[in-house]
Parts: structure tokens; C-alpha cells; sequence
């Protein structure tokens, strides 16, 4: 049965509003399934005991969640203070110089394809109804979907660091210490594989490009880590 389109619905079919939460949840779950792996096939490669690389791996996993969630809360509570900052120098444009700022506006919407006459009719309607919205939206190009939320950002990123991260824990606690390297890595890849395909799925955008992009670069940061592990060949 056909949904009827609606203001309140009509985003139901597109994947534009997911783009804040889904990007931090994909780079947790990437940075976590590559970084926890590639430190593990490093500490694998030069180890004899399985012990100091579950120890490398748990505080990889730790260390690790609790840093993406702090950046990634400072980052975002950094473009929310840009925001509130313009936000208020504009509503001090609006006070100072009201006239200036309305034609600001209709030269936007011109510039938009409107017809001069139309376009300063659409920013005079605007400005009756809500000055400060249209410039905060039009101005700006600040609004519902692009504004910044530190904490549903940092909790997002976090979480799906320790998700991503326990996948190759696990490979560890339960894999053969010889070759433990080669476990590490095909799990690693196919967990990948998964997370591109699942976060194009869940984005609307290409599975194949999203499985191939989180494969080449997987791929380069573990063989980089287990080089370096061969490199120095300490033995713990």
C-alpha cells in the first residue's frame, strides 16, 4: 500500500538524516576492528606466548573506545560552538542592519533560480514569519539534519569502536598462537566486508565500492603493523 507523501514522512525514503550518527558509528566500528587487529598482528608477530598480546589487545580496545568517544565529542562540540557563535553574530545582523540582511537573503534565493521580484517576496514572507530560521537555514545551511550532537556523536563512536574491537579480541582468545597472524587478518577482512556492506545498506550508497574501500585499507594498516612487527622481531 502507497504511503501517502507528507511533510512529516516525506524523509522516510532517503538516508540523508542518518548521515550524523552513521558516520560516527561506521568510523568507530572501522577504527576499531582495524586498529585493535593491526596492533594485535603486530604484537603477534613477535611474540612466543599468547599473553602479552591479549594484554595489548584488551587495552587497544580500551584505550581506544574511550579516545574515539572523547574526540569525537570534542570535535563535534567544536562545530556546535561555531554554529552557536553564528548564530548569535547574526541575530546581531538582523538588529543592526535588517535591511541589508533582507536583501542578503533575496540575493540567495535568486541565486536559486527565483526571478528578482519573487525571490525578495519569498525573503520579505520569510523574514515576517521567522528572520533569524531562514537566515540560521538559508544563510548558513545550518538545520535539523546537519546540526552537530556531540553526545549522540561520542556515544555512537564509542560504542561501535568496542563492537568493531571485540571482534578481533576474540580471534585472539580463541585462535592458535601459530599463524595467529593469518587468523587475525581473514577475520578481520570479512568483518570489514560485513560492516561496508551493512553501513551501505543502512546509507542507500554502493555495497560493492563501501566492501572493496574498507578492504584496501584494512588490508594496508594490518600488513604495515605485522611488517613492523616482523621488523624488530622482539620477542615477548
Amino acid at each position: 500500500m502507497k504511503t501517502n507523501l507528507t511533510i512529516d514522512n516525506y524523509l522516510d525514503s532517503h538516508y540523508i538524516h542518518r548521515s550524523n550518527w552513521l558516520r560516527a558509528a561506521v568510523l568507530g566500528a572501522n577504527d576499531g576492528i582495524i586498529s585493535v587487529s593491526s596492533l594485535a598482528i603486530g604484537v603477534a608477530a613477535a611474540s612466543k606466548t599468547t599473553e602479552p598480546i591479549i594484554l595489548a589487545t584488551v587495552a587497544a580496545l580500551v584505550a581506544g573506545a574511550l579516545s574515539m568517544a572523547a574526540g569525537e565529542y570534542v570535535s563535534v562540540s567544536s562545530q556546535t560552538d561555531i554554529e552557536k557563535a553564528d548564530i548569535e553574530r547574526e541575530k546581531q545582523e538582523l538588529k543592526d542592519m535588517p535591511e541589508e540582511e533582507l536583501k542578503m537573503l533575496a540575493q540567495i534565493y535568486e541565486k536559486r533560480g527565483l526571478k528578482k521580484e519573487t525571490a525578495m517576496q519569498v525573503a520579505l514572507e520569510f523574514t515576517e514569519n521567522d528572520a533569524l530560521g531562514a537566515h540560521i537555514r538559508d544563510e548558513l545551511g545550518i538545520n535539523e539534519i546537519s546540526q552537530a550532537h556531540p553526545i549522540q556523536a561520542a556515544l555512537a563512536s564509542g560504542s561501535s569502536f568496542v563492537a568493531g574491537g571485540v571482534l578481533p579480541l576474540l580471534v585472539v582468545l580463541f585462535a592458535p598462537l601459530t599463524g595467529m597472524e593469518y587468523w587475525l587478518y581473514g577475520f578481520t577482512i570479512i568483518s570489514l566486508m560485513i560492516l561496508g556492506a551493512l553501513a551501505a545498506k543502512t546509507g542507500g550508497s554502493s555495497v560493492a565500492k563501501a566492501i572493496l574501500r574498507v578492504t584496501v585499507w584494512g588490508t594496508i594498516a594490518m600488513g604495515l603493523s605485522a611488517f613492523v612487527g616482523y621488523l624488530f622481531g622482539v620477542n615477548v
